[in-house]
């Protein structure tokens, strides 16, 4: 029916608005539809729609909105954190190379030290060798003096002994005086 009235319209006949109305006349009738009930179910859907959208779906889409603001408030952090700890890993290799650096530096500062202590007790050694050495060169040359002295007291009495033995008497001390002191004479002369 309702294609038969289109093509009448299409066709351009006079009495199509009296004909359509009797389609729809027609079609209400067929599927029991009232003008009163339609109007009422009408406005029920319109206050039903006002309710939902003022009470369900407009604080649905609120909360819709804040979690999506949270989200990307999430992802913003997210990626300053990761700005943050692109920083924090940075700065945290720039003072492990820092460090590293200053202990290069401690640890030629120490071998530079060690090689100067090293330096200092050597010529320290060498002087208390040194002073060593003189210390025994001397202590040998007041040996030898000393042993000298023994020796030509020593030699200065042989020969007053064996002058008195030669000459068969006992030497007065003048006597023994001068041979001892021509032998110490002849003793020093001969070193």
């Amino acid at each position: 029916m309702f294609n038969s009235s289109l093509s009448l319209a299409a066709a351009g006949e006079p009495n199509f608005a009296e004909k359509l109305g009797q389609t729809a006349s027609d079609l209400g009738n067929y599927f029991h539809v009232e003008p009163a009930l339609l109007f009422a179910q009408g406005l029920n859907f319109i206050i039903v729609a006002v309710v939902l959208w003022r009470f369900a779906f407009k604080p649905v889409m609120a909360t819709m909105e804040e979690r999506q603001r949270k989200i990307q408030d999430g992802l913003q952090y997210a990626e300053e954190m990761k700005a943050a700890l692109a920083n924090a890993e940075k700065d945290s290799a720039e003072k492990i190379r820092q460090a590293s650096d200053e202990a290069a530096a401690l640890v030629a500062s120490a071998r530079d030290n060690a090689h100067k202590f090293e330096e200092s007790q050597k010529a320290d050694a060498v002087k208390q060798a040194e002073q060593i050495i003189v210390k025994a060169h001397a202590a040998n040359e007041l040996e030898r003096k000393q042993m000298l002295a023994d020796v030509r007291h020593e030699v200065a009495q042989l020969v007053v002994a064996t002058s008195a033995k030669v000459l068969n008497r006992d030497l007065s001390a003048d006597e023994k005086g001068r041979f001892s002191e021509s032998a110490a004479k002849e003793l020093y002369a001969s070193n």
